[in-house]
């Protein structure tokens, strides 16, 4: 029976395909993408009652994140894989979409029972739609992408699931400091509460249909729902409703994924998945130390 033939790669396709090379393109390529979106947003939209050209931006850029994405940057690195790529897509983004939902309705709840969010009166939908795609859908594909898809792929592959767990957390909780409201300590529980819990789903299923449910369904459910603001920024909820109290358990301006009600539920739930993760033997090793153990054993 013959052998298979190997073929040599040239010196530059390697260098692309380096795990840190790879991730580099891969935020250039994000980049980019929010520049397309921007361009075609302010020239390209015509103008959709209710909508700002911040939700312009998300409703042209989700289709452009994707589309970039498959054709881009899962062709980059070895070996090649496409995280949209997942037979149970369906069933992974239902249960992100159902956990999501649950665990920000536990923290509500538990705000509630201590006095510090209570309802005072009836919402709104009007604004439902462009608040949906820009404050659910559109951070959920933009940001699991660069998080998830490019940050945490290749900082895993180079030094391993913990270092690619810490690195994202932190990564992604800082990102938020941009956000109106934004504090230090909101920014660490953003790292603790979602950098791990949305890793370690991401972990879980090696694809982003979890984390994007996940995440959609935690911004959907703290503002468009329970009138929280959602890292930040107000938005109108299908109830009108007041976070007072102890800035430790409102969150103060940022809402109440910076309260330490929600860090702690969420926290348990990422732990959890992470948990699965491992047991499923999700936890890899960096790239060096599997090479070296490969090479022992032959």
């Amino acid at each position: 029976m013959a052998s298979e033939v190997q073929v040599e790669q040239p010196t530059s396709r390697k260098i692309v395909d380096y795990p840190l090379v790879a991730m580099v393109i891969g935020i250039a390529v994000w980049i980019l993408g929010i520049m397309i979106a921007g361009v075609l947003a302010k020239f390209f939209v015509p103008p959709i009652r209710g909508f700002t050209f911040e939700t312009n931006v998300a409703l042209v850029g989700s289709p452009i994140f994707v589309l970039l994405y498959i054709f881009v940057i899962a062709k980059l690195g070895y070996p090649k894989r496409n995280d949209y790529n997942d037979p149970k897509w369906a069933r992974n983004l239902l249960w992100g979409l159902v956990g999501g939902t649950v665990v920000f309705s536990a923290a509500v709840a538990i705000a509630a029972a201590l006095g510090v969010y209570r309802i005072v009166g009836v919402g709104s939908l009007n604004g439902l739609l462009p608040a949906l795609i820009a404050s659910a859908i559109f951070p959920a594909i933009n940001e699991e992408l660069l998080f998830r898809g490019v940050l945490f792929r290749w900082l895993e592959q180079f030094g391993g699931s913990w270092l690619a767990l810490a690195v994202t957390s932190v990564l992604f909780g800082a990102a938020h400091l941009a956000n109106p409201n934004a504090s230090w300590i909101a920014a660490a529980g953003i790292a603790i509460e979602a950098g791990v819990m949305l890793g370690a789903a991401y972990m879980l299923t090696r694809s982003l249909w979890l984390p994007m449910g996940l995440h959609a369904a935690w911004n959907f459910t703290q503002g468009e729902i329970y009138d929280i603001p959602v890292s930040g920024t107000k938005v109108d909820g299908m109830v009108d409703a007041q976070l007072t109290g102890n800035p430790l358990l409102t969150g103060a301006g940022f809402g109440l994924e910076a309260s330490v009600i929600a860090i702690a539920v969420a926290t348990v739930f990422g732990f959890w998945l992470l948990w699965k993760a491992i047991q499923k033997g999700e936890l890899k090793r960096p790239s060096w130390v599997a090479q070296s153990t490969a090479a022992n054993e032959q």
